[in-house]
C-alpha cells in the first residue's frame, strides 16, 4: 500500500491534520476493500483511492522512490514516490498543495532538481492528462524550483 498527499504529511511531519487518508494499492489484495470499509467506519475516517499517477503521468522508478514505512503482517507500507506527490500538489495549483511543496523543499525530502527532472521526465506524456496545461504546468514547476524561500 502506497500513502500520499495528507497521510504523508501527517507522518512525514509538515501537517498536523488531514481531511482523509489517501492510498494507492499495488497489487490489489483480496478483501481489501472490506478491510477499508471496517476500519473507515472503526476509526471514523475517509479513505481514497487516489494517488499522482490519476492525475500526471506515472513518473519511471516511482516504486523504487517510494519510502518504506514499515510491515504490518502481510502488508507492506510505503509513502508514494515524493516526488511525484509534489508534482501532483503543482499540477492542482491550490494554496494547500503549494504549501505542502514548500514544506517538502523546506524539509529535504526533495530538491528542486528532482523536481525538475521529474517533469522533463513526464513532459511528453503530459498530452495523455487533457486537464493539464502543459505551459501552465511548466510555469508552476519553475516558479517553485527558481524560488529560495517563501510561500511558492
Amino acid at each position: 500500500m502506497y500513502l500520499t498527499g495528507g497521510a504523508t504529511a501527517l507522518l512525514l511531519g509538515w501537517r498536523t491534520s488531514t481531511n482523509d487518508v489517501d492510498i494507492k494499492l499495488d497489487p490489489e489484495p483480496d478483501g481489501v476493500f472490506e478491510a477499508i470499509a471496517s476500519l473507515k467506519n472503526e476509526l471514523d475516517v475517509n479513505v481514497e483511492l487516489a494517488s499522482p499517477d490519476l492525475f500526471i503521468p506515472e513518473l519511471p522508478g516511482w516504486r523504487e522512490r517510494s519510502r518504506f514505512v514499515g510491515e504490518f503482517g502481510k502488508l507492506q507500507v510505503f509513502h508514494y514516490d515524493l516526488r511525484a506527490q509534489a508534482l501532483a500538489k503543482l499540477a492542482r495549483g491550490v494554496d494547500r498543495d503549494l504549501l505542502d511543496v514548500r514544506a517538502m523543499l523546506d524539509l529535504g525530502l526533495v530538491s528542486r532538481q528532482d523536481l525538475r527532472d521529474a517533469f522533463e521526465a513526464i513532459r511528453t506524456r503530459l498530452i495523455r492528462f487533457p486537464r493539464l496545461d502543459e505551459a501552465s504546468f511548466a510555469a508552476a514547476v519553475a516558479h517553485v524550483c527558481d524560488q529560495e524561500g517563501g510561500t511558492p
